[in-house]
């Protein structure tokens, strides 16, 4: 009899790639709520979503076998809920809440990985005063308690970048109030009661080669079973793409296994995958802790199928099911494989997308390559969900190479043959309707974008050390 699993938010991309496992055959998948319900409003009506996903499992006549997610809030948090609701294997809601709590996250670090951490402490945005209590030195990031994508994250070099960033988060840190709704299901510590979600929290900066350890958490016996490098473009804020595996050294990648299991203990995670965030300061030989999710990271997911033949939707089923991960290593296709980011740094209107044949023809001169279009035609950029302060990520581009250079390669000619139309809203545009209106009837499922200026690849080896945490901006 098939297992039935409740996906939420489940999208064809995900779907793709969730249906290759292992004993896939024997799974019913069910989407649990929509995708872009979720995340294409802007708004998180968490209340809501979850009073309609209760709504469907309860109309739902066969059996639940598992509750699954591999997005970032609301949909992180809403797994557990809806597991105990349901009865079925998954984390519980305060050792979630423990990593995605900013502050109380970073408290419990300190307890157990005090060296592996930077200075740190917490402040009300809508208080005046709030610099003259923040003791940490220039420059230091400062980031809501609760965020998804980097959203209104800044770095800090002077008063008046303090008070420019503050005037961007008090007008909309609101975003993120639901968050409010989960902490009051929960005891809180003393020291965090206070800090909900309209606080925010400043660090010291941290620096180095920036990777992010996957794992999963089982019967409270915590594995590491991948280290992906993100590496970023030179003006070391923009990631540039993902790369797996590391090349990090391996002592390196072995201490970071056991500070995670330090971490993961901790917090008292369990029926989980996770994944966590490190710098490596190569000059230091520093090892500096940034964050810890727990979820799979799909933009990885297409990685370990090129090179070690599985998704890591492979380890969520796994332990949600309640069964130890079986992890397969080096039996994919490729030795290496990247996730490019295909960004612009204006806004724009898109007025045009590949064509089918253009799509065909890559296919048939780069095979391997899967391209996920995050816009379509009529679209400004700044319509696409989830982009960060100051560039707009288009589409991204999966490949599988033998070597780095053959990966860069290979990205190269795929930016060489197929780009994206744009209209400048600096000059007057005709409408987006307009625009959708003359776009083909059978717009491509997926496309990609190239950039309209030359860009320099980076290679790691050369990689500068990126200083800051993941994806800040500058006010």
């Amino acid at each position: 009899m098939k297992k039935n699993i409740f996906v939420i938010g489940l999208d064809d991309f995900n779907l793709g790639m969730i249906s290759s496992v292992k004993n896939a055959e024997g799974y019913n998948f069910i989407g649990l709520l929509d995708i872009h319900a979720l995340i294409d409003s802007g708004l998180y009506r968490l209340s809501d979503m979850l009073e309609l996903a209760e709504q469907q499992l309860r109309e739902f006549k066969g059996t639940i076998d598992a509750i699954v997610g591999y997005t970032d809030f609301p949909v992180s948090t809403m797994v557990p809920i809806l597991c105990e609701k349901f009865n079925v294997p998954g984390p519980s809601l305060e050792s979630v809440l423990k990593c995605e709590h900013k502050y109380w996250s970073r408290l419990e670090q300190k307890k157990a990985i005090p060296e592996h951490i930077p200075a740190f402490t917490e402040f009300d945005p809508f208080d005046d005063q709030a610099l003259d209590r923040i003791s940490l030195e220039y420059p230091f990031w400062i980031k809501p308690i609760k965020s998804t994508a980097s959203q209104l994250g800044f770095r800090i070099n002077s008063r008046k970048d303090f008070k420019r960033a503050v005037a961007v988060i008090r007008e909309k840190i609101g975003l993120f109030k639901p968050f409010d709704y989960l902490l009051d299901m929960v005891k809180l510590p003393p020291e965090v009661v206070r800090v909900k979600s309209s606080h925010c929290v400043a660090e010291q900066i941290i620096s180095g080669h920036q990777c992010t350890l996957e794992g999963y958490v089982h019967n409270k016996e915590v594995l590491t079973y991948g280290i992906i490098d993100s590496i970023r473009e030179p003006n070391r804020t923009t990631f540039a793409r993902y790369q797996y595996p590391s090349r990090l050294p391996r002592k390196v990648q072995e201490e970071m296994s056991r500070i995670s299991e330090r971490v993961i203990k901790q917090v008292d995670l369990d029926h989980s995958a996770f994944n966590l965030e490190f710098f490596w300061n190569e000059k230091k030989d520093k090892i500096w802790f940034l964050e810890i999710n727990t979820r799979i990271p799909q933009s990885h997911s297409d990685l370990f199928v090129k090179v070690d033949g599985v998704s890591n939707h492979q380890i969520m089923l796994d332990v949600a099911l309640n069964r130890d991960p079986a992890f397969p290593r080096r039996q994919g296709r490729f030795r290496v494989a990247g996730k490019f980011f295909l960004r612009e740094y204006q806004d724009k209107l898109i007025t045009g997308i590949p064509t089918r044949e253009d799509l065909e023809d890559l296919s048939n001169r780069i095979p391997g390559t899967l391209v996920d279009v995050q816009g379509k035609v009529g679209m400004k950029l700044s319509d696409i969900p989830e982009q960060d302060s100051y560039s707009y990520a288009s589409a991204f581009i999966y490949l599988g190479a033998d070597s780095q250079k053959d990966l860069l390669e290979k990205f190269r000619k795929c930016r060489e043959m197929i780009r994206f139309q744009y209209q400048d809203l600096t000059i007057p545009t005709v409408s987006p309707k307009k625009i959708q209106e003359q776009a083909p009837e059978t717009e491509p499922r997926v496309a990609i974008q190239v950039l309209t200026s030359p860009m320099e690849l980076p290679v790691q080896e050369d990689t500068p050390m990126a200083g800051g945490v993941q994806d800040m901006t500058r006010p």
